[in-house]
C-alpha cells in the first residue's frame, strides 16, 4: 500500500487496548483522594471537562504558578500536542496543534491555531507574548474549531481565561523572582469592591533577565528579556439579569533576540575569513556567533474590551467587543557573521502597525430540556501596514567577487561595469538594495454560527453545527529598487552570463495593485461538526464525530512576493513586466481541514482519563518554507495526520497527584508536488513525511503536597519528551534532527501569613536540541539552527493578602 493510501487510525490497536484496561483502573483508583473538577469554556458556554466532547487540554493557575510558566510559549512543556518555535525575532513564534501551525514570518499570514484571552482573538502572535497575567486556566483546544471560532482556528485554539474582578472582598499579591542570567521579576495584583455592584483588579509585571547568547563581536548578548505588562479590570453586576466586564491592558517588549548558531560551516565561511568577519563553526549549542551589530525587537500591543452578559428568559445575551493595536519593529543582522554584509540601518527591518477591531454577538440556551443551542455572529475588521528596508552593507559587493571566482568567473563584476558603461563599484554598492518597501493589508470577515445539543436519550446526545464565514482582504506593496546588478539581463547580454544569477539576490519588485492583479481575495466556507456522545456510566463517556476547519487566503507581504505563472502573459501584454521577474505567488489560497474523531472521557474518585483517536487532514495547507534566499508561499495539496492523544489524571494517595499526557502522530505529506526540499530547492514531498513532527511526545509530572510545620508545602517533578525528528525539510536530519528529554521541577512553601516560596528549574539536565533550522542567507551550502534554552532556575518569594 502506498503511503498516499495509508488507512487511518493505524494506532487504533493501541488505543483501544489502553480503553479495555480502563474501568479496572478506575475501580482501584476509586479508594483514592477525590479529583477536583475542572470547568472549561471550549464551546462557549460552562461544562465540566468531562463533560464536554471535544479534546481539550486544560491548564489550571496553579500548575502553572508551580511550573514556572510565564507565557503562552512555555505551555508546550504541560501539553504534548501543543509545539511552539521561535525564530529569528520575538514576534517570529510559530504555534502548532497535532503538527499544524504557520504565520510566524509574515504578518500577512494569519496564524492556523487562534489565541483567544478572555474572548477576544490576538490576530498575531507578537500580541499574546507578554507574561500571564492572574488566570484561572488556559484551555488548548486539539483539532478545528471553526464552528464556534471562524476563520481563525483550522488547527486549533489557545483560550486563555484570566481571573475576574472579585465583587465580594479585597485581596491581592505581591511577588518576586531572582533567577540566573541576573533574571528579575516583580509582580502584583489586587481585587475587590468599589459599591455592592462594582469591582475592580489590577495587575502589573516586570520581567528582566540577561541573554544567554553572547556575541562575540559585540560583546553583548542576545535571548534575554524585557518586557512589562498592564491589565486593569473593572466588574459591573447591578443585578442578576446584567453583568458588565471592561478590561484594557498594555504590554511591550523590548529585546535583542534571537540567538542564532551556525550549524554547518560551508564553503561561504571561508569567504567571511577573508573579509576579516568570524562565527562560530558547527556548534550549534555553544550559544556564541558573531554579529557585526545587534538584533532589535520592539513590540508594544494595547487594547481594550467590553463584555456584556444580559439574562433573558432562559437565554443569555453576549457580546464581546475590542480594539486592539500592536505595533513590531525589528532589524537583524541576517547574514549572522560579523561580515558586513548587511547595513545596520537597513539590516532586514521592518516596522508593523496592526489595527484590529472585532465584535461577537451570541445567544445561549440555559433552559432545561432536551435541547440547548447557541447562535451567534463574529464581525472581524483589521489594517496592517509594514515599512521596512534592506540595503547591501560595504562588504557585501567584495563577498559577491569572491563568490563570482568561485563560479569561474573573476572580476566578472568590474568587467560588466565597464562592458556597459556603469562607473566602478556600481553594482552591489553600500546601502543598494530596498530602500523602501510599503505594504498593507485590508480584512474584512464575517462568521455567522449556530450549534445546537439534543438529547436523544438520557445517555446519548446529538450536536450539530454550521458555521459561514466570508473573507475579504485587500493587499497592496510599493518597493523601491536600487540594486542595478539584479536588474541585469545577464543572460540576454551572454549566455556565458547565467550562471551568475543566483548572484541577483534582489531583483525589481512587480508593485501591485496593478492593472493585471487586482490584490484582492475572496473567501467564503461552510464548515460544520457532527458529533455523537454517549454517557455509558456515571464515570464514563465516549463520543465520535466529525468537525471541519477552514482559514482564509494568505498574503505575502514581503519582497519575496512573485505573480502567479498564469498572469505572466499578462503582465507583459499590458507592458508592466520588471527585468528578470520570476513567476511565484502573492497570496496562498485558503486551508481547508477535517478531523475524523473519537474519544472517551472517564473520571472516578482518583482517576481521569482522556484519551482522542482521530485522523485529521488538510487540504491547501500554508506553508511558508525559506529557500536560502527568500521565502516560498504555497498551498501543499495535502497534508494529513493519524493520531492517538491520552491524558492521564491519579491521585493514588492523600497530596500525591500524577499526571501523564501523550501524543502518538503519524503525519504525512499526501499531495506536495511544490514544496521546498534538501537545501531550499524545489521538491516533490508527496509520500513524505513532514519534519519538525515528533512521532511520540510526552509530559510526565509528580506532584506531592504536605504539611511542615505549619506550613504548606510540595515538591514537582516533571519530564518532557519528544522522540527523535528531523527538524526542516530542507536540511537532512544527519545534520538537523531534534531529541527533546528535559526535566523540570519546583519546590514551595506557603505559610499561615500569606507568604510564598518556590524554588524552581527547567531544563535542570541541560538537555541540547533544536528548534528549527534553515539554509544560511545567501550562503549556499552553509546551515543555521535555533538551539533550545539552556538550564535556567530560580527563587520566587510571594505575599497574598485578603
Amino acid at each position: 500500500m502506498s503511503p498516499q493510501q495509508k488507512p487511518p487510525f493505524r494506532h487504533w490497536p493501541l488505543g483501544l487496548a489502553l480503553l479495555a484496561s480502563l474501568p479496572v483502573q478506575g475501580a482501584l483508583a476509586q479508594q483514592a483522594t477525590r479529583l477536583e473538577e475542572v470547568v472549561v469554556t471550549a464551546a462557549k458556554r460552562e461544562q465540566t471537562l468531562q463533560e464536554i466532547p471535544v479534546a481539550v487540554s486544560v491548564v489550571g493557575a496553579e500548575t502553572i504558578e508551580q511550573a514556572q510558566v510565564l507565557d503562552i510559549k512555555d505551555l508546550q512543556t504541560l501539553v504534548p500536542s501543543l509545539r511552539v518555535t521561535q525564530l529569528q525575532g520575538s514576534a517570529q513564534t510559530n504555534f502548532i496543534i497535532r503538527g499544524f501551525g504557520n504565520g510566524a514570518n509574515n504578518a500577512g499570514i494569519e496564524p492556523s491555531v487562534g489565541v483567544f484571552i478572555d474572548g477576544v482573538y490576538r490576530s498575531r502572535v507578537g500580541s499574546a507574548l507578554a507574561d500571564l497575567p492572574k488566570l484561572e486556566r488556559v484551555e488548548v483546544l486539539r483539532g478545528p474549531q471553526s464552528t464556534l471560532f471562524g476563520k481563525n482556528a483550522s488547527a486549533g485554539v489557545i483560550n486563555v481565561v484570566t481571573a475576574k474582578p472579585d465583587l465580594t472582598a479585597f485581596s491581592g499579591s505581591i511577588g518576586a523572582t531572582v533567577g540566573n542570567y541576573n533574571q528579575t521579576i516583580v509582580r502584583g495584583d489586587v481585587t475587590g469592591p468599589i459599591s455592592d455592584n462594582l469591582a475592580f483588579s489590577l495587575f502589573g509585571s516586570r520581567n528582566e533577565r540577561d541573554g544567554y547568547f553572547e556575541n562575540i563581536g559585540l560583546g553583548n548578548e542576545s535571548n534575554e528579556l524585557d518586557r512589562w505588562n498592564f491589565r486593569g479590570q473593572l466588574l459591573w453586576a447591578p443585578g442578576d439579569r446584567l453583568e458588565m466586564r471592561w478590561i484594557v491592558d498594555a504590554e511591550s517588549i523590548d529585546e535583542i533576540c534571537c540567538g542564532v548558531a551556525n550549524l554547518v560551516d560551508g564553503p561561504t565561511g571561508a569567504i567571511v575569513r577573508a573579509l576579516g568577519g568570524d562565527l562560530v563553526s558547527n556548534d550549534p549549542f555553544a550559544y556564541e556567533n558573531y554579529l557585526d551589530f545587534a538584533p532589535g525587537n520592539e513590540i508594544d500591543t494595547r487594547g481594550t474590551s467590553l463584555q456584556l452578559d444580559y439574562l433573558f428568559e432562559n437565554v443569555l445575551l453576549t457580546s464581546i467587543t475590542s480594539y486592539r493595536t500592536l505595533d513590531q519593529f525589528q532589524f537583524g543582522d541576517i547574514d549572522y557573521t560579523s561580515a558586513r554584509l548587511v547595513t545596520p540601518e537597513g539590516g532586514n527591518l521592518s516596522d508593523t502597525q496592526i489595527e484590529t477591531f472585532t465584535q461577537e454577538l451570541r445567544l445561549t440556551s440555559l433552559s432545561e430540556g432536551p435541547l440547548q443551542w447557541m447562535v451567534g455572529a463574529f464581525y472581524f475588521a483589521e489594517e496592517v501596514e509594514i515599512d521596512g528596508r534592506f540595503g547591501y552593507g560595504d562588504q557585501f559587493r567584495a563577498y559577491s567577487e569572491f563568490l563570482t571566482a568561485a563560479l569561474g568567473a573573476p572580476g566578472v563584476l568590474g568587467q560588466l561595469e565597464g562592458l556597459l558603461g556603469f562607473p566602478a563599484g556600481t553594482f552591489q554598492a553600500t546601502n543598494q538594495g530596498f530602500p523602501s518597501e510599503v505594504y498593507g493589508l485590508d480584512d474584512e470577515t464575517l462568521s455567522l454560527f449556530a450549534q445546537a445539543d439534543y438529547d436523544l436519550s438520557d445517555a446519548l446526545t446529538l450536536t450539530l453545527g454550521l458555521n459561514y464565514t466570508q473573507s475579504d482582504k485587500e493587499a497592496s506593496a510599493r518597493l523601491e529598487s536600487t540594486d542595478v546588478f539584479s536588474a541585469l539581463p545577464l543572460a540576454q547580454i551572454s549566455p556565458a552570463l547565467a550562471a551568475l544569477t543566483p548572484l541577483q539576490f534582489l531583483p525589481p519588485f512587480l508593485n501591485y495593485p496593478n492593472a493585471v492583479e487586482n490584490g484582492e481575495t475572496n473567501d467564503d466556507e461552510m464548515t460544520y461538526t457532527a458529533r455523537l456522545s454517549y454517557e455509558v456510566s456515571e464515570y464514563m463517556s465516549v463520543y465520535g464525530g466529525v468537525s471541519t476547519g477552514f482559514k482564509a487566503s494568505s498574503w505575502n507581504l514581503s519582497r519575496d512576493s512573485r505573480p502567479f505563472a498564469q498572469d505572466i502573459p499578462a503582465l507583459g501584454a499590458a507592458g508592466l513586466l520588471v527585468p528578470n521577474l520570476t513567476a511565484g505567488t502573492r497570496f496562498a489560497g485558503p486551508e481547508e481541514a477535517t478531523v475524523y474523531e473519537l474519544g472517551l472521557k472517564g473520571e472516578w474518585s482518583s482517576f481521569a482519563v482522556n484519551v482522542a483517536l482521530f485522523n485529521q487532514e488538510i487540504e491547501g495547507f500554508q506553508t511558508n518554507a525559506f529557500t536560502g534566499t527568500g521565502f516560498n508561499l504555497t498551498n501543499a495539496g495535502k497534508q494529513s495526520t493519524d493520531g492517538l492523544e491520552v491524558d492521564l489524571n491519579w491521585a493514588p494517595l492523600d497530596g500525591l497527584s500524577i499526571a501523564f499526557a501523550a501524543t502518538w502522530l503519524d503525519p504525512i505529506y499526501d499531495d506536495f508536488p511544490g514544496g521546498v526540499g534538501l537545501g531550499g530547492a524545489p521538491a516533490d514531498l508527496s509520500g513524505e513525511q513532514p519534519a519538525g513532527i515528533p512521532e511520540f511526545a510526552a509530559n510526565t509530572n509528580a506532584t506531592y503536597s504536605f504539611a511542615l510545620g505549619s506550613a504548606r508545602a510540595y515538591v514537582r517533578l516533571e519530564h518532557v519528551y519528544e522522540d527523535e525528528v528531523q527538524v526542516v525539510d530542507q536540511i537532512p536530519s544527519s545534520l538537523a534532527s531534534r531529541e527533546v528529554n528535559m526535566f523540570n521541577a519546583s519546590a514551595g512553601l506557603t505559610f499561615a501569613n500569606g507568604m510564598e516560596l518556590n524554588l524552581w528549574g527547567r531544563n535542570l539536565n541541560e538537555d541540547e536540541y533544536l528548534l528549527s533550522a534553515f539554509p544560511s542567507v545567501a550562503q549556499a551550502g552553509s546551515f543555521s539552527a535555533y538551539p533550545n534554552q539552556p538550564r535556567t532556575y530560580g527563587l520566587t518569594f510571594k505575599y497574598s493578602f485578603e
